[in-house]
């Protein structure tokens, strides 16, 4: 485990990179908006713990690139003024140069690629979802997809249709971030886009609110949490076994 640096063209990536000996995947694992702290670092152990590679992506590499911010209000309103600065435009930027870096490094350029995003990494996780090298993709409580997208345009929620992988959206029943006209305009649009609801998911965790996979925040549901992280490991197990 350790901090590595990529170049982009537009800015340094400051990411968190682990893996196990013979990762099975290589995971892309896109933060909240409080950056790569303690948190994001476990979540990255416990995938390599069930033997897959990760590669944590800093989402403000040009305003703060090493943010590690606590859950606080002082936190929440720092790390939501970087987000204001995300375009998808600068945001695929960065997973163009993630892509460059892979292709030369022989021990991990062979490996399926799946995607994990968590808030407004949840968010991104949609955009992440839509390019050709992503085998699958996890988005847990992404917020504002149906009505935004990061620098603007066509809201994020509209790229439902051109997503070629499997896509896993978790979402919290009583998330107030994300009404109930959000999370229906969500499942609806998974299922136009999926008719066989199979390679596009939308789950809602009862009695859940936003950020409840995360045992530092408030929000945590232990029981929505261990749902969500078994449903991820046999995501993942699918991207392994297509590869094989």
């Amino acid at each position: 485990m350790a901090w590595l640096t990529i170049s982009g063209s537009q800015a340094q990536l400051r990411c968190w990179f682990e893996r196990p000996q013979q990762p099975r995947s290589l995971v892309l694992v896109l933060p909240e908006v409080f950056g790569i702290n303690s948190w994001l670092r476990a979540v990255a152990s416990r995938l390599v713990a069930a033997g897959h590679g990760v590669l944590v992506m800093p989402l403000f590499a040009r305003t703060a690139p090493a943010l590690d911010v606590g859950y606080d209000a002082a936190g929440l309103a720092e790390g939501r003024q970087h987000r204001d600065a995300v375009t998808a435009a600068g945001f695929q930027s960065d997973v163009d140069a993630v892509m460059r870096w892979l292709a030369h490094e022989p021990e991990l350029a062979h490996l399926p690629l799946a995607g994990l995003g968590f808030c407004f990494g949840g968010h991104l996780a949609w955009h992440l979802a839509t390019r050709p090298e992503l085998k699958a993709t996890a988005s847990f409580y992404g917020a504002r997809v149906s009505n935004f997208s990061p620098g603007g345009g066509v809201p994020t929620l509209q790229l439902a249709a051109g997503i070629p992988g499997r896509l896993l959206v978790w979402l919290g029943a009583d998330d107030p971030l994300m009404p109930a006209d959000e999370q229906q305009a969500i499942c609806t649009a998974l299922q136009a886009a999926d008719l066989s609801a199979e390679r596009l998911q939308c789950r809602i965790a009862p009695a859940a609110g936003h950020g409840f996979m995360c045992s530092q925040r408030s929000d945590f549901q232990p029981e929505a949490a261990w749902q969500g992280w078994q449903s991820l490991l046999e995501l993942l197990d699918q991207v392994g076994e297509a590869e094989a």
